[in-house]
């Protein structure tokens, strides 16, 4: 069967049968309740579930799908999923494959945040202390294994540096927006990352003309969202502009949305730096993608936001640009992924992000969490066994938590 730019058409996998939204929905609801150890460990859930035992794709488009979606912006391990489902069964299969993923994780953050808004004392306890506490540990590995794979020479390096540097003097989430694409000029211009070897494409049924509206909805939602939201003064708009630009712009993995929603979501006044920190803490110890961090946010903001509404409507807003962004590349990946001029601006954007993280390490994460020398002993505890004891985040992020109310 051929595909060409006129023609929406839908094409089975190679190596296996088209099936169902449903089968597609219970096989990923299952991983959704399993899948501990962040976007790394998710691809390596799903190879093992979706090439090895379904065998609904070979190694080698699979590969190709995680490249893809490393390169993207966005929720990587979500949206290698999301083009799963699409290749398995079409348009409600990528659907399917959101929901069931992201169902178990987003309904324990909603149910954790009714605890924190709930009970007023509950943000101040040493349990909650405790989870501040362990995103230190989070975060700091975040950075170190980032920085590893990212900046492997002194030119990215440095360029890292400087972006944390900029990034802490200039705290606002435009700062932030401005140092990745400034990272994606010095990349282009001034980087030699090497250039990626070509593979062959998968057909996942999508035509050039569906993919350029995709593509186009993406980006013109990126500029009228906070437009809207200046000349209505909606804080729901507002809130839905902020989290979809946070979901638009973020390179490198769940970990490095936490500076952008910070600074958009706490100076407002939304919710405290002592919640979100809670929050992101908590976010460690469910399974699934760290975006669905965005539906415990939503939970715990006032109202007309606040609940299941809030944490829902922010939790779509959060993932739809990572949706819009995959189906809409996959038609164009193929010739795109050979320029060696995107392939410099990724690394440029990608050395940024490491800054980005490193910056965030310090403000807010640190200074809200360590106050003392045992908040110390407790952080370097965690961030030993996670680095250096390989223990899993659940158990980790739990035993902090424990001893936080403990020592409390």
């Amino acid at each position: 069967m051929t595909l060409d730019d006129h023609t929406d058409t839908s094409t089975a996998p190679e190596t296996g049968k088209r099936g169902t939204a449903f089968e597609v929905l219970i096989a990923f609801f299952k991983l959704g309740l399993i899948s501990f150890g962040g976007p790394v460990a998710h691809i390596g859930y799903f190879r093992t579930e979706f090439v090895e035992r379904r065998q609904w794709l070979d190694d080698k488009n699979y590969s190709d799908l995680v490249a893809l979606c490393q390169f993207l912006p966005g929720p990587a391990s979500s949206q290698v999923g999301i083009a799963l489902g699409l290749g398995r069964a079409g348009w409600l299969g990528a659907l399917a494959a959101w929901v069931g993923f992201t169902l178990p994780s987003a309904v324990a953050l909603i149910l954790f945040a009714f605890g924190i808004t709930q009970w007023s004392g509950l943000a101040a306890s040493g349990a909650v202390h405790g989870l501040k506490v362990v995103a230190v540990a989070v975060v700091a590995q975040a950075v170190m294994s980032m920085a590893r794979s990212l900046c492997p020479d002194r030119p990215r390096a440095g360029l890292a540096v400087f972006c944390a540097l900029v990034v802490l003097a200039v705290p606002a989430a435009w700062g932030q927006i401005a140092i990745i694409v400034f990272g994606g000029l010095v990349g282009r211009w001034g980087l030699n990352p090497g250039h990626l070897s070509p593979t062959q494409h998968r057909n996942y049924g999508v035509s050039r003309r569906v993919g350029t509206l995709l593509l186009a909805s993406y980006a013109l939602l990126l500029a009228v969202l906070p437009a809207l939201a200046a000349a209505t003064g909606s804080m729901m708009v507002s809130a839905v502009a902020v989290f979809y630009q946070a979901g638009a712009l973020v390179f490198g993995g769940g970990h490095v949305v936490l500076p952008l929603l910070q600074s958009g979501v706490v100076p407002p006044g939304w919710v405290s730096n002592e919640v979100f920190l809670a929050g992101y803490g908590a976010a460690q110890a469910v399974p699934g993608p760290l975006f669905t961090f965005a539906a415990y946010l939503g939970a715990a903001m006032p109202v007309p936001l606040h609940g299941w509404l809030g944490g829902l409507l922010l939790l779509v807003a959060m993932f739809a640009p990572g949706f819009l962004l995959v189906i809409g590349a996959l038609p164009f990946w193929e010739s795109l992924r050979q320029h060696d001029s995107v392939q410099r601006a990724m690394a440029g954007i990608n050395a940024a992000v490491v800054g980005i993280l490193g910056a965030a390490l310090y403000d807010p994460v640190w200074v809200s969490a360590i106050g003392s020398k045992t908040d110390f002993w407790l952080a370097l505890a965690a961030f030993g066994l996670l680095v250096f004891g390989r223990v899993s985040p659940v158990w980790v992020v739990a035993g902090a938590a424990l001893l936080g109310w403990g020592l409390a």
